[in-house]
């Protein structure tokens, strides 16, 4: 007969629930860093005066955000995209020593770069909102 004790110790440890949570904020993370990447390069596509790509890319940034905070139930889930966005796009606005730069200062570039903050910044809110992190009692 097997005791408590060895049932207890074939039990998965504790951290391991830790590593799988520390997994999936890390792969938010990366999944805003690639919404950032794609988004700083394809934010020019427009239709007559419009820019559909930012705004279809400001709006990605925003469902990925609150979809990460409601998956995770922690705000901390809707952060993680928005850092990894917010790097990535302000890395790819800057200039280089040789004058070039990814993301212009034009219509377009203005609403992804701008658009995106704000829709970023509303997502995490959204966040903190809905799933308030609990306290201890």
């Amino acid at each position: 007969m097997e005791s408590a004790q060895e049932r207890r110790q074939r039990r998965p440890a504790e951290d391991d629930g830790r590593l799988v949570a520390a997994g999936a904020y890390g792969a938010l993370l990366l999944l805003g860093v690639g919404e950032g990447l794609i988004g700083s390069f394809q934010f020019s596509l427009v239709a007559g005066p419009v820019p559909v790509a930012a705004l279809a890319f400001d709006l990605l940034i925003l469902l990925t955000c609150v979809a990460g905070a409601w998956g995770m139930r922690r705000p901390f889930g809707g952060l993680m995209p928005a850092v990894g966005w917010f790097v990535a796009s302000f890395v790819m606005a800057m200039g280089t020593p040789g004058g070039s730069i990814v993301i212009t200062n034009s219509g377009p570039g203005q609403w992804y770069l701008f658009g995106g903050a704000a829709c970023a910044v509303a997502g995490v809110i959204v966040g903190f909102v809905m799933w308030p992190r609990k306290t201890a009692r």
